[in-house]
């Protein structure tokens, strides 16, 4: 046999030897594969999430463990529904898993490269998260905006004697949008954009369909084929997104020229602050991130998440007039009759710390967090969390686990008097901000509105429910809409105290 055979022989033989070593690696990877429900052909699992998939998945996991694989489409998923597992990700395994699966409607106007949720770790990434962490959400500037917070503490307040005093019933999740949009909006551009009812539905109206594309199934991100946009899941986003654009466009032009006039006096707002970083290092921070800085970070995101906490708050204690009653009695005890909740009287409130922390153990906001990405392959507790598969962590099926958490299903706010757990990413019982590195850096702010919004109106209101409804009878359904909303509007009549 001449040469150029032995050659040939051998170079087939290290060609079969290398594709028997590969299917040999695959099939022991996959025999690591955490178990799992079996996937039908094409599909995998996908008709098994239906309306609801943080509920779907808890009941998947009941069966087959607190780390579980699905096949979505082609995506490889694996959901941790447990605080150890939690734990686990977040926190031994949150460098080589802090980077996001993008859904493919977040690539519109490549929000994802520039989005501070959605953008991989990175120095630009790192520098947002500096500034958001220096000069958006530290205590002292967070302190030195208070005013403006109560400001708009009192303005709900009004709105709501205003309806006492007709007998109308308030609309919980509108009158919680519109404060939230009115202090957002006045911090960041100082402009009110909930002084037109008509602006404030708009803007309402956008931010829930952003949501709702978030929401849709979508067929490219289960089977992402040459980028193409079947459904329009991403055409209609860039619609929705294009607006809010546009008005910070308008807004951001308008202040670059005023900042040029040598009389021109510093608002001292958000918005001056990223100019003047910008100015200083445009590497930094430029026109088009300080944009998707803001839509993200400070508006969609902080405008609905509290939205619907407060939401979810008052209905619960309205389902539930023993805690209400606790509540009451001890606003009345430390704040007194007729005087407002201030941030600072919130340490001497414990029973109402305890309701926003129940709140958010029953109802996380992003049930699934922000959905992670494995960068490497991780082993945990003996399975394989491959390289390439998309992570869940069920927060809110952790939030009402048997095995970690007493009558899981009532809401008890008495479960964290006394208790040294909180919300801040330590505890991952307790995770409706997550945890690690990616932990949502609004949480600051967050809790200051939560706790003067929901005091306020527990401290200064008698609530009864529309149309006599009994409070055992309260409708408490969820709709999973990438923030979990209740499913049916909360509408109550004030009744001053």
């Amino acid at each position: 046999m001449d040469l150029l055979s032995w050659l040939m022989y051998l170079v087939s033989y290290v060609i079969l030897f290398q594709a028997l070593l590969a299917i040999t690696r695959k099939l022991g990877r996959r025999a690591k594969l955490p178990p799992g429900p079996p996937p039908i052909p094409i599909f995998g699992n996908l008709f098994q999430l239906g309306d609801n998939p943080h509920k779907s998945l808890a009941k998947l996991a009941s069966v087959h463990g607190d780390i579980m694989t699905l096949k979505l489409g082609q995506i490889t998923t694996i959901v941790f529904s447990s605080a150890t597992m939690a734990e686990e990700i977040l926190q031994k395994h949150d460098a080589v898993s802090c980077n996001r699966t993008v859904p493919d409607a977040i690539r519109a106007l490549r929000h994802h490269e520039v989005g501070l949720p959605w953008m991989p770790v990175s120095t630009t990434w790192r520098n947002h998260r500096k500034i958001c962490k220096l000069h958006i959400f530290a205590s002292h500037r967070l302190d030195a905006n208070q005013y403006l917070r109560r400001t708009k503490v009192e303005q709900l307040l009004a709105d709501v004697r205003h309806s006492s005093r007709v007998g109308e019933a308030v609309e919980i999740r509108q009158a919680a949008f519109k404060t939230t949009l009115s202090f957002m909006s006045n911090t960041i551009f100082s402009v009110d954009l909930s002084d037109s009812s008509q602006t404030s539905e708009e803007f309402r109206e956008i931010v829930q369909g952003i949501l709702e594309e978030l929401r849709k199934p979508n067929f490219g991100d289960y089977f992402p084929i040459a980028n193409l946009d079947l459904q329009g899941n991403r055409r209609r986003m860039t619609i929705h997104l294009r607006k809010i654009m546009d008005l910070f466009d308008n807004v951001i032009d308008e202040r670059v020229e005023l900042r040029r006039m040598s009389e021109y006096v510093s608002t001292n707002d958000l918005l001056d602050t990223l100019l003047q970083l910008s100015q200083e290092n445009n590497q930094e921070l430029d026109k088009n991130q300080i944009k998707h800085l803001i839509l993200v970070v400070l508006f969609t995101a902080a405008t609905e998440t509290t939205t619907s906490t407060i939401e979810w708050a008052m209905a619960e204690l309205l389902h539930n007039p023993q805690a209400l009653l606790e509540a009451r009695r001890e606003l009345k005890k430390i704040i007194g009759k007729g005087n407002l909740v201030e941030e600072s009287n919130v340490t001497c409130l414990p029973y109402l710390q305890a309701i926003v922390k129940e709140t958010l153990r029953l109802h996380p906001p992003a049930p699934f967090l922000i959905p992670r990405k494995a960068e490497a392959d991780i082993e945990v507790h003996n399975f394989v969390v491959p390289k390439g598969a998309q992570v869940f962590i069920n927060a809110w099926v952790i939030g009402r686990d048997p095995n970690f958490w007493e009558e899981p299903d009532l809401f008890r706010p008495e479960r964290f008097i006394r208790s040294e757990m909180d919300v801040k990413g330590k505890d991952f019982g307790l995770i409706p901000f997550g945890g690690g590195r990616r932990i949502c850096p609004g949480l600051p702010l967050a809790m200051r509105m939560l706790h003067s919004m929901l005091g306020t109106l527990i401290h200064s209101f008698d609530w009864e429910l529309e149309d006599g409804v009994a409070p055992e009878n309260l409708n408490m359904d969820e709709k999973f809409h990438f923030v979990l909303q209740k499913a049916k509007p909360l509408r109550a009549i004030p009744h001053s105290i």
